[in-house]
């Protein structure tokens, strides 16, 4: 039974589930946000983790200094893939309120996660979070 899964191309291949990231050059965020907070300066890593019923996506950030707040991934298309098959989010974080030093990376970086249905999935090809500098790209 294994061997017919795997030669599978369903969601059931553990095969055929989000792959590494990769960082790519920073595409332009959503037209039309109405999200005050700004993007997050670098997204330095990005990890799909597949639970029931969906995936949960996992990003970290570094902003330039500490004291940046409330996170989050923003869906810029209402998390409908895209033409290519993208679900593509925007980090988004509020910057400090009084001046921050820089201090050590360990130290100014921010994570967070966000659930995704097996809905918003289908037809999904790859998962795409934009930071100010860059983006990172998970693939099937």
């Amino acid at each position: 039974a294994t061997l017919v899964v795997a030669g599978c191309s369903t969601r059931l291949n553990p095969f055929n589930w989000f792959g590494d990231d990769e960082e790519t050059i920073a595409a332009a965020p959503g037209e039309f946000t109405n999200d005050p907070r700004d993007l997050v300066a670098q997204v330095t890593a990005l990890r799909i983790e597949r639970v029931v019923g969906g995936a949960i996506i996992h990003a970290t950030g570094l902003p330039p200094v500490q004291g940046y707040w409330q996170a989050e991934l923003v869906a810029q298309n209402n998390e409908l893939p895209n033409q290519g098959g993208q679900l593509v989010y925007e980090f988004r974080v509020f910057p400090p309120l009084l001046t921050r030093p820089a201090s050590s990376v360990q130290s100014r970086e921010i994570h967070v996660a966000h659930y995704v249905s097996d809905e918003a999935l289908s037809g999904t090809r790859g998962i795409t979070v934009l930071g100010d500098g860059n983006s990172r790209t998970s693939r099937r």
